[in-house]
């Protein structure tokens, strides 16, 4: 799975609107629109907010693995 599937798929999961994702990452909502459509890549570092944010780890959320674990604690 693409990492712009997993996460709308995630997002939907959590029944969040783009809009609430978009302020999350503090862009707009045609900007994440992009990102879950792959017309834009998203960037590292708001891949890494919404792992936080969605308590997963970044291999989920990337599509790297299909195992659902969570974002590791310090």
């Amino acid at each position: 799975m693409k990492y712009n599937e997993r996460i709308r798929d995630i997002r939907e999961d959590h029944s969040l609107t783009q809009q609430k994702v978009a302020d999350q990452l503090h862009v707009g909502q045609r900007t994440y629109a992009d990102y879950e459509s792959g017309k834009t890549r998203i960037p590292v570092d708001s891949l890494l907010i919404l792992a936080k944010f969605y308590d997963v780890s970044m291999d989920y959320i990337t599509g790297a693995s299909d195992v659902m674990t969570k974002y590791p604690k310090k």
